[in-house]
């Protein structure tokens, strides 16, 4: 899907004070870098201070194991003794999580998703970042650099860390024929009436809306997060009758898992991850990328415009896109990972096939979670229902 550069209201005079105590706390000084656009190059860090000896983060689960949840599984600590800089992790559960947690200005960055991104951007919680000070940038795939929720007018608001695709997944020996569509989720003459689960988010309108724009297109829904009053009714109808279909729906992968494991659940939305744990436990499943295509995530770690160590910030970021790093973390959560070299750093050699990593086509048919604004961005104009409409609709469907 062709997504579209997002100019967020003028908000970047919003983050000047931000950025220049960014700039001061890297010891960084003036002057133009490349990798940015606009004014905003002259408030970016030129080089690094000296670690500050802490970092405080907020992370997807997964994203910065400490071997404290396997003893194998440890990138942390030996980022720690590197850099002399102690890591504080603070787990979010959800993109509305994190951006709460983020305007406390009591962490220094986050890895973010796109339904976050864009709002944190727009509320002066993140600051721009020289890329050039991140030596690892180079090396991670095109398709990531320059997106709408990570990038705007040029200047670039984060690192992109992996990618995934929300996949259709379902109980082998429950669920007959072998399903193609996301039909099969909507359809309200399911036979799985209340063993369906979907993603516990407004951003799962989202999902709604990518399945209307093939279903019937007379609505006229050319990007799933951009949607006028009739695209949106139409998909929030379409979720409030899946609504009696639902038997729980999910944000915590564990809890998915758990329904999965023991027959709750049988058909529903998923990510590859969720699929590779069942398929360990010999629970029967398979997930698709269905016909319609998908909705996804691209997560961004960003910097803190209130970062107080922002020179541990600058190189945990370059040392979670390192190739070895990313490869280990994109096998343990179960995502693509952002950088082209770590697909020869990985334990198993088929892991970049199973996620897709270095297939653009089928990144072609995902539509990353993008934060949605009043905006249209076409001709349209100001019309589309902005993300706090997506919240208040979703309260409505789960009832």
């Amino acid at each position: 899907m062709k997504r579209k550069r997002y100019v967020l209201f003028g908000v970047l005079a919003l983050i000047v004070g931000g950025l220049a105590l960014t700039a001061s706390g890297c010891g960084g000084g003036g002057g133009g870098g490349s990798g940015t656009g606009g004014g905003e190059t002259s408030k970016l860090p030129q080089s690094l201070g000296a670690g500050e000896g802490q970092l405080d983060i907020i992370a997807w689960a997964g994203y910065a194991e400490d071997g404290s949840t396997d003893p194998s599984v440890d990138w942390v600590t030996p980022f720690e003794q590197k850099t002399g800089c102690q890591v504080n992790v603070t787990v979010g559960n959800t993109s509305d999580e994190m951006v709460t947690l983020m305007k406390t200005g009591n962490f220094d960055g986050v890895s973010a998703s796109g339904d976050a991104t864009l709002r944190m951007i727009a509320g002066g919680d993140v600051a721009p970042v020289n890329v050039n000070l991140v030596p690892n940038y180079k090396d991670i795939f095109p398709a990531l650099k320059d997106r709408p929720h990570n990038t705007v007018d040029g200047v670039h608001y984060g690192i992109p860390h992996g990618r995934g695709a929300n996949l259709l997944m379902w109980r082998t020996d429950k669920v007959s024929p072998e399903p193609d569509s996301w039909s099969a989720v909507f359809d309200p003459n399911s036979p799985y009436k209340g063993k369906v689960t979907a993603y516990d988010s407004p951003i799962y309108i989202a999902d709604a809306a990518l399945y209307l724009s093939k279903t019937q297109p007379d609505l006229g829904i050319t990007n799933p997060y951009e949607l006028d009053d009739k695209q949106f009714t139409a998909s929030v109808d379409l979720l409030k009758q899946q609504r009696q279909l639902i038997g729980e729906y999910w944000s915590d992968y564990t809890k998915e898992q758990a329904a999965f494991a023991g027959g709750n659940s049988v058909i529903g939305t998923t990510w590859q991850v969720i699929t590779n744990l069942l398929e360990a436990d010999k629970v029967p499943v398979k997930a698709i990328l269905p016909k319609e295509g998908a909705t996804g995530w691209s997560d961004t770690w960003m910097i803190s415009s209130k970062a107080k160590h922002p020179n541990c910030m600058y190189r945990w970021m370059d040392w979670i896109v390192s190739p070895k790093v990313n490869a280990e973390v994109a096998e343990w959560f179960g995502e693509a990972p952002a950088n082209a070299k770590s697909c020869a750093e990985t334990a198993d050699p088929k892991t970049c096939d199973i996620y897709h990593a270095n297939d653009e086509d089928y990144f072609s048919h995902v539509a990353y979670w993008t934060t949605p604004q009043k905006d249209c961005l076409d001709d349209r104009g100001a019309v589309c229902k902005d993300y706090s409409e997506w919240t208040q609709a979703w309260t409505e469907i789960k009832g």
